[in-house]
């Protein structure tokens, strides 16, 4: 809809809002392209320690998604000061101070307002070789794809708040949420990665949709092997669900099919919105075993191939 709008013309926009990806990216010079992007969450948890910390992850997460580095980044905060302690502001910041640190960045200041309820999150520059952009639209038929993180955590936060889920069964969890991409694209780019996308609100058949119909291309995706965090079918099968399900299964309805009976619970993982979610991972099939295994090495426990790139086919994805 942007595009038809004010449609861009700029050849050094590399990147924009027409492939719906994770960042955009400008060319500055020869060697040099920005990544620019922004992100900003509700609190998935009340620890605003954690909330700092999973919201600076998934915010830088849209650099990484790119192929690039994290440079500086600017806070977002909305905050009710007038209803709650400024000491859990303070404690959010330090959290997400902490993972802008981790990072390699540099936080550089931000932006505060007042609002009905807590919002934070990242400005994110972050810069790539104008020749090695990743972006969702580049699978190609005979890849691999590999999937970084495990998937749930949207119900499991809804869970929570419900008192469905104790938060002591979710809490060894946050780690792994706010976990940086860092490890997992800087060991993927020594392999020759064709796309990449990071799984985040449209959930994960959202994401994977959006990089078969950029590649134009078919995915099949074998649904036993998505690695999912505990207690995520029970939840559902308890009749949680989250506010993003609903929409996120409307918007990919007619690009999907399953070739495997799948339990209501199984067809809602699909949908579950995802926060700082982990990096899908296009590359050519014979060098899949050996990035998980080095995935792995560095650090990324859940890295698994789940799917591959089919030679022909309508674009869209196939569940088996």
């Amino acid at each position: 809809m942007l595009s038809s709008i004010c449609p861009v013309h700029d050849p050094n926009l590399l990147v924009g809002f027409d492939t719906s990806d994770d960042a955009a990216v400008y060319r500055l010079t020869p060697e040099v392209a920005v990544i620019s992007t922004v992100d900003f969450i509700t609190p998935p948890v009340d620890d605003p320690v954690w909330f700092g910390r999973i919201a600076a992850a998934n915010a830088l997460s849209d650099v990484y998604a790119m192929g690039g580095k994290p440079v500086v980044a600017l806070n977002l905060v909305m905050f009710p000061s007038k209803k709650l302690d400024k000491g859990l502001l303070r404690d959010m910041l330090s959290g997400g101070f902490e993972k802008v640190q981790e990072s390699g960045a540099a936080l550089a200041g931000g932006h505060s307002v007042d609002d009905l309820e807590p919002k934070y999150g990242l400005a994110v520059t972050g810069t790539v070789h104008p020749d090695r952009v990743l972006t969702n639209c580049n699978a190609k038929p005979g890849d691999a794809l590999v999937l970084t993180k495990l998937l749930g955590t949207g119900v499991l936060f809804n869970a929570c708040r419900s008192k469905k889920l104790p938060y002591r069964d979710l809490e060894p969890i946050l780690p792994k949420v706010a976990e940086l991409n860092r490890a997992a694209i800087e060991t993927a780019l020594t392999f020759e990665i064709h796309s990449c996308t990071d799984i985040t609100g449209f959930g994960f058949l959202g994401h994977a949709l959006e990089m078969a119909r950029g590649s134009k291309v078919r995915i099949e995706v074998a649904f036993g092997r998505l690695p999912v965090h505990p207690y995520v079918f029970d939840m559902y099968r308890k009749g949680e669900t989250t506010g993003s399900n609903k929409a996120n299964r409307k918007m990919a309805q007619g690009w999907w099919e399953q070739q495997r009976k799948l339990s209501h619970p199984e067809q809602e993982l699909l949908f579950d919105p995802q926060t700082s979610g982990g990096l899908l991972l296009s590359l050519p099939g014979p060098q899949a075993g050996e990035l998980v295994q080095k995935l792995k090495e560095a650090g990324v426990e859940d890295a698994v191939v789940i799917g591959e790139v089919l030679a022909s086919g309508q674009p869209g994805i196939v569940i088996i």
